[in-house]
C-alpha cells in the first residue's frame, strides 16, 4: 500500500468558515490522525514575507563560523540556543540506543516562550528560560515574527482537534494558557556540498516522536525526512509548495490512548558522492502547560481499549525526553514508543 500524507485545507478555521466546512475539516483531520499522524495543511495564513524573513535569518545564522555559533550554546537542561553537530541523540529520548551515541548530524538553534511571555504567572525555570539571541542583524525580529505565526497555527490546530475529538471547545485552551512552546531551527550541512566523514550509518536526526501536543513544521523541499508507516516501513515525506507539515506528539497520543498516535520520524540527509545535500527545517513544538496533567480521555477508553498510560504532567514528560536527546540519559519512560522503533525496518 502506498504511503501518503493527507493534505487538508484549514481555511475555514482561519477565516471563520461555515459550521459545515469546519465539520468537514475536523472529520478529515480525525481520519489523518487515526491513520498516518502526519498531515500537510494549506490555507494556514502564514504570510510569504514572514516565511522569507525566517529563512533569511536561518541562513545568515548558520553561515557563521562554528566557533561563533558555539558562543550561543547553553547547558542541556536549558532548551535554548545553539546545538552543534553530533551533540544530540534523539533516539535516546525514546530509550533506544543508537549505534553511535550523540551522533545526530544536524546543528540547531532553539528559542521558546519565556516567563515574560506569560505575565502574572509564576513559572518554573529553566522551562521558561530567557532566549539567547545571536548578534545577527534582524534575527530576533524575523524569527520572532514566524514564532508568533506558528503559535497561531498551533492553536488553530488544537481548536480543530477539540472538534475532531468531540471535546469542549476550550479543552486545549485550558491546558495551554502558558504552554511550553519551543521553536527549533535545523540545518543538515554547514554549507551546500560540505564534505563529511561517513562514520557508520550517518544520522541526520535519529528516530523519535515529538514530545508535546502538536508540531508545526516548515521544511525545504529536499528529501531526507522519513515517517514510519503502519507496516513498519520508513517513507520519504516532502511538503507541497506552500504547505506546512503537522505531526502529533506524545502528549496527544497519551490523551487519546493512542487513538491518535505520535508519529515516529527521522531525518536521513541525502548523501551524494560523499557530500550532504543541504536541508533546512523549522519545527514549532506546542507542548502544553508545564503543570497540565496528561490523563487519558474517558471517551478513548472502553472494554476493547484499556487505559495504556498513567497520569503524568507535561513538565515531567518533557523533562524525561529532553534528558535523553540533549544530555544522553536514556529515557526509561518511553517503552511503548521505543518498541515501535525497534520493530521498524531500520
Amino acid at each position: 500500500m502506498t504511503f501518503t500524507v493527507p493534505t487538508v485545507d484549514i481555511t475555514s478555521y482561519v477565516v471563520d468558515g461555515s459550521p459545515a466546512d469546519r465539520a468537514d475539516v475536523a472529520r478529515r483531520i480525525d481520519d489523518a490522525c487515526r491513520t498516518v499522524g502526519f498531515i500537510q495543511i494549506t490555507g494556514h495564513g502564514v504570510p510569504t514575507a514572514v516565511l522569507d524573513g525566517l529563512t533569511d535569518a536561518v541562513d545568515r545564522f548558520f553561515a557563521l563560523d562554528l566557533d561563533e555559533k558555539k558562543r550561543y550554546r547553553t547547558p542541556p537542561e536549558i532548551n535554548r540556543g545553539y546545538s552543534p553537530p553530533k551533540s544530540e541523540s534523539l533516539s535516546l529520548s525514546l530509550g533506544v540506543e543508537s549505534a553511535n551515541r550523540m551522533n545526530d548530524f544536524f546543528e540547531a538553534f532553539n528559542i521558546g516562550a519565556t516567563a515574560v511571555t506569560y505575565p502574572g504567572v509564576d513559572l518554573p525555570q529553566p522551562d521558561y528560560a530567557d532566549n539567547v539571541w545571536p548578534a545577527v542583524d534582524g534575527f530576533e525580529r524575523q524569527v520572532g515574527a514566524y514564532f508568533a505565526e506558528a503559535a497561531r497555527v498551533a492553536r488553530t490546530m488544537t481548536r480543530i482537534f477539540a472538534d475532531a475529538l468531540e471535546l469542549e471547545p476550550g479543552f486545549f485552551a485550558e491546558r495551554t494558557g502558558h504552554s511550553l512552546d519551543v521553536m527549533r531551527m535545523n540545518n543538515y550541512a554547514l554549507a551546500p556540498g560540505t564534505d563529511v566523514t561517513l562514520d557508520g550509518d550517518l544520522v541526520g536526526m535519529g528516530e523519535h516522536t515529538d514530545y508535546g501536543i502538536v508540531t508545526i513544521l516548515w521544511a525545504d523541499r529536499v528529501r531526507g525526512l522519513q515517517v514510519l508507516g503502519a507496516d513498519g516501513s520508513w517513507n520519504d515525506v516532502s511538503p507541497a509548495d506552500g504547505a506546512l507539515l503537522i505531526n502529533l506528539g506524545d502528549v496527544t497520543a497519551r490523551w487519546t490512548n493512542e487513538r491518535w498516535m505520535s508519529t515516529l520520524h527521522r531525518v536521513k540527509p541525502p548523501v551524494i558522492d560523499g557530500t550532504i545535500e543541504r536541508r533546512r527545517s523549522v519545527a514549532f513544538f506546542h507542548d502544553g502547560d508545564v503543570d497540565a496533567v496528561i490523563r487519558t480521555l474517558p471517551s478513548c477508553v472502553d472494554a476493547g481499549h484499556p487505559d495504556l498510560y498513567e497520569p503524568v504532567t507535561v513538565g515531567e514528560h518533557i523533562a524525561a525526553k529532553l534528558a535523553g536527546s540533549r544530555a544522553g540519559i536514556r529515557n526509561e519512560r518511553a517503552e511503548r514508543e521505543g518498541a515501535r522503533v525497534l520493530a521498524s525496518s531500520r
